[in-house]
């Protein structure tokens, strides 16, 4: 029986660029399996899948989104992904926890970056694809003209398992080229029409043929016979598929219903169970080997959460997929990641925007939990006593950032909690606090993906933000050699201030920041009042001479000065200090440092010419190039001033093919053409902000 419940378990990613109708037809699959009784569309509100308030505006899916059915004796969860790439990061967290995927495809063979970023994530989860070339209600179908750009993109094969009849106002149904039969809008069947016939032969050989090269001794009966029987097509199909040996077509038009029904008959047939799929690498908690966690309800509990939605007021909500073992209501599991007892209260199905109680979930299926206190996406929770730790999310990282300055002083510590409780449910978006400045900043995948955050943080939680530019953290130096005596002497009656130092002031090498030197001797200072003038120095160095940011990597040295017996204090020898590091900084050519950042950026070989020429026009230098098909990546240090809003131009120059990362390597000296223009806005926005507080 474990096996059997397993076996009936199915879990779909639909999948795809934007545009293509993937919500539509994941709509039209729920109506097909009877688990509603209209077609739900963005164009009207009724989606299933397209329900947050920013997806109904949008008329486009941002937000992943699941919901339960049964085809056939079968449990399916269905789950529509974001097709646009600036809200994909949702998508392949989703795709960890499918069996199958259904790649939604063009009928004009329109391909995308997306298109090939998913079927690859398909790929490193091990999960089987099959493709659907829907909207043929709408748009006339060249089929070859078609899966010739797609196959080009993908890398494997395209090989139809079904033929339109018909396309744009004169699609009436499709040709099954397995059972060699024609299947009408009506749901009729029939001969295949006569005008179809040379083409259905046409490619039931390629589809054969395709089958037989997949398995060698279906190759070899096939060289025999030059036939395979029906049954051996089907058998030997579904394991192709499951092995990724090319990608199986079928047609039909989500808003007429046409092709839906055979749609799920293939889901069951090619994208097999959870027992299917490829073992998870999986390590023992306690020993550190890797251990086994087949999807079998008998063996040891073990699941990951894919996904976290937070709602204000009804708390948390984490997605599970069961690897191994069966959950109850009312259980208590470890979860392994944070080392965190966890009780599982009642375990909810999902249902879109609504969930529906059961009491179990065995391995393979999906499930959500409310209000677990530690967990986090990408956690893993497994029984106690036989702990497991399952492979991390692959997490799509942020490549812009902004400054979110709260419109009231008074929610910024409203913000900061809310957008750190949205990051729990979007891991591809990073809060921070910068240390220096103090600015909130909010990292994402995309300009829009921000936005789209702001826009959340005002509904969810009533907070209202402005995005700004984050500030670039210069730093100042000095190039040259200085010396200077400094006496502050101060008297209004009473006792006086009096502190008189001579210091030395020279540049470090790069990154080296600060070193005191004390080469007072004689009592010319009294010890006491030495660390003094060292904390002058430092304070003053917190905020520099040209721009009033930070002072590195120079040393000082304390080598003469005088007391007063009566008048000298830690006080007096504190701002003497300061005062003398001030003047002898303006006497030692003092210069603007900006970070350098390592980038290291992945594009198509057609385009790595102009991206190139553009990282050297933004004062970048190209370090090497390495091969890494089907693309190039450059190794470049490029300042930060220049990469603050990077992705979108990398994004237009490669048609949304390129991708970046980059990380801190050095601070270099503003080039002398452009530093006074920067200095002077930055001392510009200093006085602004001065004057604001």
């Amino acid at each position: 029986m474990a096996a059997e419940e397993v076996e009936r378990i199915r879990n779909i990613g639909i999948v795809g660029h934007g545009g293509v109708g993937k919500t539509l037809l994941a709509d039209a699959l729920l109506l097909a399996a009877g688990a509603t009784n209209r077609l739900g569309r963005t164009d009207d509100d009724s989606s299933l899948f397209d329900f947050e308030p920013e997806e109904v505006r949008r008329k486009s899916t941002v937000f992943s989104a699941l919901h339960h059915c049964t085809w056939k004796k079968h449990e399916l969860t269905i789950a529509d992904t974001p097709g646009y790439a600036v809200f994909q990061a949702d998508a392949r967290a989703t795709l960890a926890a499918m069996t199958g995927a259904v790649l939604v495809l063009s009928p004009h063979g329109e391909v995308k970056v997306e298109l090939e970023r998913v079927w690859n994530w398909c790929g490193e989860y091990g999960i089987p694809a099959i493709g659907f070339v829907s909207k043929l209600d709408r748009e006339e179908l060249d089929l070859a003209a078609a899966i010739e750009p797609v196959a080009r993109l993908l890398g494997t094969k395209l090989v139809p398992i079904a033929l339109p009849i018909g396309s744009g106002d004169g699609f009436a149904g499709y040709v099954d080229l397995i059972g060699g039969q024609a299947i009408m809008g009506t749901g009729k069947t029939g001969p295949v029409p006569a005008e179809l016939e040379d083409m259905v032969s046409t490619y039931r050989d390629q589809l054969v043929e395709a089958v037989a090269e997949s398995d060698d001794a279906l190759l070899e009966r096939y060289l025999e016979s030059g036939e395979l029987s029906e049954d051996e097509v089907r058998t030997g199909l579904r394991a192709a598929v499951l092995a990724r040996a090319f990608l199986p077509l079928l047609v039909g038009s989500a808003e007429k219903g046409i092709g839906v029904d055979a749609l799920l008959d293939a889901t069951i047939a090619l994208l097999g169970s959870p027992a299917d799929l490829p073992a998870l690498d999986v390590v023992d908690a306690k020993e550190g080997g890797a251990v086994e966690r087949p999807a079998d309800p008998t063996a040891p509990f073990s699941a990951f959460v894919f996904k976290t939605v937070i709602d204000p007021f009804a708390g948390k909500l984490s997605f599970l997929r069961i690897v191994s073992g069966r959950a109850g209501s009312d259980s208590n599991v470890l979860n392994t990641s944070c080392d965190a007892k966890e009780r599982l209260g009642q375990l909810l199905r999902i249902e879109g925007k609504k969930q529906s109680p059961v009491s179990a979930a065995v391995a393979g299926e999906i499930c959500a939990v409310a209000k677990l206190k530690e967990t986090a996406t990408g956690d893993t929770l497994s029984d106690e006593k036989e702990p497991v730790l399952l492979p991390k999310l692959e997490v799509v990282e942020p490549v812009i950032s902004f400054a979110v300055q709260p419109k009231s002083k008074a929610d910024e510590d409203k913000a900061t909690q809310a957008l750190h409780k949205m990051a729990e449910e979007d891991p591809a978006l990073r809060i921070e606090r910068d240390p220096e400045s103090r600015e909130i900043i909010v990292s994402g995948t995309g300009q829009l993906h921000v936005e789209l955050t702001v826009e959340r943080l005002k509904r969810k939680y009533g907070v209202e933000v402005d995005l700004q530019a984050p500030k670039v953290p210069y730093r100042e130096t000095i190039r040259g050699r200085a010396e200077v005596h400094h006496k502050y002497k101060k008297q209004s009656g009473g006792r006086g201030q009096f502190g008189d130092v001579w210091i030395k002031i020279e540049p470090l090498p790069r990154g080296e920041g600060f070193e005191f030197v004390n080469e007072i001797s004689g009592g010319a200072i009294p010890r006491q009042y030495i660390p003094a003038v060292e904390k002058g120095i430092r304070e003053s160095a917190q905020k520099g001479v040209l721009t009033g940011n930070p002072f590195v990597d120079f040393k000082v040295t304390l080598f003469d000065g005088s007391y007063h017996t009566v008048d000298s204090s830690e006080m007096a020898f504190k701002i003497a200090g300061s005062m003398a590091f001030k003047e002898a900084v303006q006497s030692a050519k003092p210069v603007l440092l900006e970070p350098v950042m390592l980038a290291e950026v992945s594009v198509p070989d057609e385009t790595m010419g102009d991206v190139i020429g553009d990282l050297n026009s933004r004062r970048g230098r190209v370090l090497g190039v390495d091969p890494k098909p089907p693309h190039q990546v450059i190794r470049a240090e490029v300042p930060l001033a220049e990469m603050l809003k990077y992705a979108p131009d990398l994004r237009s120059m490669t048609s949304g093919r390129g991708d970046f990362h980059m990380g801190f390597a050095k601070y270099e000296e503003v080039p002398t053409q452009l530093a006074e223009r920067v200095m002077k806005e930055l001392r510009e926005a200093r006085g602004v902000a001065a004057e604001g507080a």
